[in-house]
Parts: C-alpha cells; sequence; structure tokens
C-alpha cells in the first residue's frame, strides 16, 4: 500500500484504539503512528465513550471482549447516538461468533489475533474511506434539514403537497387559498429550499426523512 494513499486525510482523521491489553496498544500506537495518522489509546470502552466527540473524523479498533464495557456494548451505544465512525473489532479465536454480528450490526470488519500489519492497515484505509464518506453524506442531510426548518408552517405544507405530485389548484382546494398564493409560497419554498425543480426538492424530502 502506497504512503500517499494512507496520508488521504491525515489532515482529519484520527485512529482510536480501545484496548485493555496495554502492550497491543502500544504495538497498534507504534505501528499506525509509523504511517503518519494521529492514534488516540484508551485503555476501557467506557473511557472512550466519555471523551468521544461525535463530529471527530476517523475509526474505531475496537476489542471486543473488554472488562467493563465490551467492545459490542460500545458499539451498540456509538450506533444509539449515530455515531459516524467506522468500527474494526479485533476478536481472539473464541470471540468469532460476536465478531460476525458485530459487523451485521455496523462493523465494517473483524480482524482475528494475531494479524497482520498489512490486513490491518488496509482495513483502516478502508475504514477512514467509509468515514470520510458517512460526514459527507451526514452535511448534505444536515444542511438539508437546516433548510426545511426555516419554512413557514404554510410553507411546510405546501412542500408536503407539491412532493406528493399535488397541482396547484388541488392544493389551493385542499388548503383553502388562492391558487396565486399557493404559488407565491410554492416559489419562496423552492427558493429556501435551494431546489431549481419538483425533481431537486423531492431528492431533497428523502433526504431529509
Amino acid at each position: 500500500m502506497s504512503k500517499a494513499l494512507l496520508n488521504s486525510n491525515l489532515d482529519k482523521a484520527t485512529v482510536f484504539i480501545v484496548d485493555d491489553e496495554p502492550d497491543v496498544r502500544a504495538a497498534l500506537r507504534l505501528l499506525i503512528k509509523s504511517v503518519g495518522y494521529k492514534v488516540e489509546c484508551f485503555e476501557s470502552a467506557d473511557l472512550f465513550f466519555q471523551n468521544f466527540d461525535f463530529n471527530t473524523r476517523g475509526c474505531l479498533i475496537l476489542d471486543i471482549r473488554m472488562p467493563g464495557m465490551s467492545g459490542m456494548e460500545l458499539q451498540e451505544k456509538m450506533s444509539e447516538i449515530g455515531a459516524l465512525l467506522s468500527i474494526i473489532m479485533i476478536s481472539g479465536h473464541g470471540d468469532i461468533p460476536m465478531a460476525v454480528k458485530a459487523v451485521q450490526n455496523g462493523a465494517i470488519d473483524f480482524l482475528q489475533k494475531p494479524f497482520s500489519d498489512q490486513q490491518l492497515l488496509e482495513l483502516i484505509s478502508k475504514a477512514l474511506r467509509i468515514n470520510n464518506n458517512r460526514h459527507k453524506k451526514y452535511a448534505v442531510k444536515h444542511e438539508a434539514q437546516e433548510k426545511y426548518l426555516s419554512l413557514t408552517p404554510r410553507e411546510k405544507q405546501i412542500f408536503s403537497k407539491v412532493i406528493a405530485g399535488k397541482l396547484n389548484k388541488i392544493i389551493a382546494y385542499e388548503l383553502n387559498i388562492s391558487i396565486r398564493t399557493v404559488e407565491i409560497h410554492r416559489a419562496n419554498t423552492m427558493e429556501k429550499m435551494g431546489a431549481k425543480n419538483l425533481s431537486e426538492l423531492i431528492n431533497m424530502s428523502h433526504i431529509i426523512n
């Protein structure tokens, strides 16, 4: 794997390591820092979750079995809050069924100990690409939601009826207002949402929901 590829997201990405074994944390930190990534280590899932920032970009290398909160439990908590961080599970031989379940629940993959440096670095690169795409999609959705919240109650009514494919005269009849009033609200709604046509407005409605 080229160093140029590994360095693609170094300016913003952090690789988090959560493992209760000091030797494992130290070895992983040394490896990951050697290719230029920012690294933060935590000895427990509880400590990581207490310090987690939703806006952080990067990935999480997570031991599946630890004292206190397990890796599986941390994954569930991250899912509950809609965290975007990509998760790579690391597991012992006896933890493979749990690791498979973790992937089914959203982890991008798992590595069985012992694993090679190359395997881990390739997964980190994959995890960072996935995380970057998640942040892009989240930004688009957040922007669309902010635009929708800027609409007046009447404009929101118009919005819902327009994306349902109703004609202005039908909307006017259903809301007991003039067609001209519908046209004005519709134009305002399109402008506030930044939609150039009906197709774009419908796409934005899918993003918001």
